[in-house]
């Protein structure tokens, strides 16, 4: 998952497919229309629905009394989204009575109903409507974020997968909760909520609000009826049924409830068990208590994205169940980060809403950034910067995202707005804006916008007049740059000591197209074992800085805060960063000393940072260090193997064992065996799987028995490190068992097998063989490729080309040319 540092293939598979949040959605060259926020001509105002479940057929039975009321004008019509169903009554409700009312269904989508009659602006109505939904029957597109968009989900309904359990959940977002019943699916529309589900007696289910009755329904049938009092969105309402062990918990007075499979039930509050301190935490941090009745979470299988904010039950896909074994080396942003993320949308999505798609960073901006709000109060600064800081990166490493504003009214398809934009930059942008105002004044505005807007829709100015309002500050200045304009600052730093005039300068240079940034900045000036700080704004594209010092500094730390949102070219001088790796106080100033220090491996200085890094105090920051060490070396790998040996053997995070390990066996000193043996009996899938690589650099054979050994280990995860081996030093005898496993493995597992799927490349004469492999390897290029998938897996098709060695190295390269053409014309 995220919390390995893989290949820049499995890198973007991962992110693209496991993410609580999606990779970027590819950029219209010349966006069609102007996205208007939807008119409102009639508002939802309360939705209570009846269904029953037909598991063969994958239908949804259905009956759906709307109550409506015209919004500002006087109307005789009603639309609503129904998507692929069939419509059986239509009527208007009167007391007991009902009017039957004429309709139009022609395309499938729209419902358009004459309502007989003029309603007044204001005046409630009811219609009801008799239907059923066959998701399964419906052609949907999905998005970079939400790979299906059928809205309602039947897994493995009819028990053909053995061992798999039956399900039935929803996804509604952005615009799918239509599938299921009829609505006016917009986000800028909101309505309280009663569902009624009749289902197997065997099943759980779980819906929106408090479980207000369940009652006997017939032979082996249960209805269980779910009511929300205060109004929510349609997007958010959901569904989920199946074999579910509830686990309960208890915050501020408010059931906290964890649903899992049975197998995975005793682990709950180990996998959930942070919920109440978030609820805790953020309620006081933004000074609105928790607004709903309760708060549930759920997993399910098969799931279409990595979790969902449904209102007051939070959805998540099955990366984050997990069993003791599989959290030994679980970090935070392997399926921690998530839980933080979707319960920080309860206020921003749920409690107020984007009134449009346009808007989605009041809603996911701040699910992002809240993950790095929690990390800081749990696990330190550090662990906060390093999750921003990853973040942050994932965005600047787009450039096609640089063309975006936060805000767009401007786009083909709504699902084009879940991107590195609305979601890593956004994130980014509140934690600079934070920065800038500092924690009281910052989190006083958030109070605000929630408080102005409860139970209603937001939206980027209203943001700002709140933080203004609570600021005192005239704030469109930042608005206009960072959320209604493109891209961010390109810079280049350069330094220049005057020994004469006891002067240091500095002259920060803005390169990117168009107007110059507004950029605040701390600059702090480490001078005589002490540090300065000088506050500065640039508005030019070039400026430079002069700063009357005593002698000249042993460090000028731009951007001393690390907040700030740009690329930056900073020509200090390695002696510099190696100060700034002991001195300067954040986790980003130690990892840009490790990465300039990695540049240039022959230097001293940069030796010395290097083995500090090992040791550094965090854990991340260890494992660069170790990936940053250039063995081939001499001086530095022989200076760094026996702190290699040490982090190998007792490092407390097992991911840094790993990592260690990995680097022991590219060194490949017979000496090591002893220690990759015994690594191979821990516990941790992480260490044991790099154990098993590290052992195959010096004992090819020994590893090979070991890796067969380890297929009988139903855990899968040792699944990467055993195809790894095979890739290496088997052959076609081991390729049944990287295929099987690749097949069955879920999005996530594909990514981490995909290294070893191209290495077993060059090692499968068999056409039938090769011919397979390279299928499945084109197939995740091409539905990646939205996420820049392609632009990965192609280089690493081509260096298979080339070392592709064999009687059937002909054939096979046709082949290659051939997948690597369908790629890149594959739309």
């Amino acid at each position: 998952m995220k919390k390995r540092y893989l290949t820049a293939a499995a890198l973007l598979l991962t992110a693209a497919a496991l993410a609580q949040r999606p990779a970027p959605a590819p950029q219209a060259a010349a966006p069609a229309a102007y996205q208007e926020t939807a008119p409102k001509i009639n508002a939802l105002v309360h939705t209570k629905l009846d269904l029953q479940f037909d598991y063969k057929k994958r239908y949804a039975y259905g009956k759906a009394w709307l109550t409506l009321k015209p919004y500002a004008y006087p109307t005789d019509s009603l639309r609503l989204d129904a998507k692929g169903m069939d419509i059986k009554t239509v009527a208007l409700v009167n007391g007991s009575n009902q009017q039957p009312l004429k309709y139009s269904y022609a395309d499938g989508q729209n419902l358009r109903i004459n309502l007989g009659k003029t309603v007044a602006p204001g005046t409630d109505y009811t219609v009801y409507i008799e239907y059923t939904a066959k998701p399964d029957e419906l052609k949907t597109k999905g998005s970079a974020a939400i790979t299906d968009a059928k809205g309602l989900y039947f897994i493995n309904p009819d028990s053909a997968v053995a061992g798999k359990p039956v399900q039935i959940w929803t996804q509604g977002e952005t615009e799918a909760s239509s599938v299921w019943f009829p609505t006016i699916d917009r986000p800028n529309q909101k309505t309280t909520s009663e569902i009624s589900l009749t289902v197997p007696s065997k099943y759980v289910t779980l819906s929106n609000g408090a479980l207000v009755s369940q009652k006997p329904a017939g032979a082996g049938l249960r209805t269980d009826t779910w009511k929300m009092e205060q109004p929510h969105a349609p997007y958010l309402f959901m569904l989920a049924i199946g074999d579910f062990k509830i686990t309960k918990d208890k915050w501020q007075g408010k059931d906290v409830d964890y649903y899992l499979e049975p197998a995975y039930a005793p682990y709950a509050k180990q996998i959930f068990g942070d919920t109440p301190e978030m609820l805790e935490f953020f309620s006081q941090k933004l000074g609105v208590a928790y607004p709903w009745n309760k708060y549930a979470q759920i997993v399910v299988r098969d799931y279409v994205s990595g979790a969902m904010e449904n209102t007051t039950a939070t959805l998540h896909g099955d990366f984050v169940q997990q069993t003791p074994r599989q959290m030994l080396d679980r970090d935070y942003a392997g399926g921690l980060s998530v839980i933080a993320h979707e319960l920080f949308h309860q206020w921003f999505g749920d409690y107020v809403t984007a009134e449009s798609w346009s808007n989605l960073t009041v809603n996911e901006s701040f699910a992002d950034f809240s993950e790095g709000l929690w990390a800081e109060h749990k696990y330190g600064q550090d662990a906060a910067d390093a999750h921003n800081y990853r973040y942050l990166r994932r965005y600047l490493g787009s450039p096609r995202d640089a063309v975006k504003p936060l805000v767009r009214f401007y786009y083909d398809d709504k699902e084009e707005m879940f991107d590195l934009v609305s979601y890593q930059k956004g994130g980014a942008v509140l934690q600079l804006l934070r920065t800038h105002l500092g924690d009281p004044v910052f989190f006083a505005g958030l109070k605000q916008y929630l408080t102005q807007n409860a139970l209603g829709t937001g939206e980027a100015h209203q943001l700002r007049l709140a933080l203004e309002a609570a600021s005192g500050q005239d704030l469109n200045w930042f608005f206009n740059q960072w959320y209604f304009a493109p891209g961010h600052p390109i810079v280049t730093i350069d330094y220049a000591w005057d020994a004469a005039r006891k002067v240091q300068s500095v002259t920060v240079k803005q390169t990117q197209p168009g107007e110059p940034f507004t950029l605040p900045l701390a600059i702090d000036l480490y001078v005589g074992g002490k540090t300065q700080r000088r506050n500065v704004v640039l508005r030019q594209p070039t400026e430079t800085l002069e700063f009357p010092v005593a002698a000249q500094p042993d460090l000028v730390n731009v951007d001393a805060t690390k907040t700030m949102v740009w690329q930056k070219t900073d020509n200090k001088p390695l002696a510099a960063y190696a100060y700034q790796y002991k001195n300067a106080p954040r986790l980003v100033d130690r990892h840009e000393a490790i990465v300039a220090a990695q540049a240039k491996p022959t230097e001293a200085a940069a030796r010395g940072v290097l083995l500090a890094g090992l040791n550094d105090k965090f854990y991340g920051l260890r494992m660069l260090a170790i990936q940053s060490l250039n063995l081939e070396n001499a001086a530095l790998r022989k200076a760094a193997t026996p702190v290699l040996r040490k982090l190998a053997a007792s490092d407390k995070e097992t991911v840094v064992r790993a990592e260690a390990l990995l680097a022991l066996g590219k060194i490949k000193e017979k000496r090591d065996e002893k220690l990759f043996a015994q690594q191979l009996k821990s516990e941790s899938y992480a260490v044991k799987g790099a154990a098993l690589r590290a052992l195959a650099e010096v004992s090819p054979a020994k590893a090979l028995a070991q890796a067969k050994a380890f297929e009988a280990d139903k855990g899968s995860g040792l699944t990467p490190a055993i195809t790894e081996v095979y890739a290496a030093h088997g052959g076609a005898a081991q390729w049944p068992y990287i295929r099987d496993r690749f097949d069955a493995g879920s999005p996530r597992t594909k990514a981490m097998l995909l290294e070893g799927m191209l290495a077993m490349m060059t090692r499968l004469d068999d056409p039938t063989a090769f011919s397979e492999n390279l299928d499945r390897i084109k197939a995740v290029a091409i539905q990646f490729k939205s996420q820049g998938a392609d632009k990965a897996i192609i280089p690493l098709l081509q260096a298979v080309k080339d070392k592709k060695t064999g009687p059937n190295a002909a054939q096979a390269q046709q082949a290659l040319d051939k997948a690597v053409q369908e790629i890149e014309q594959a739309k």
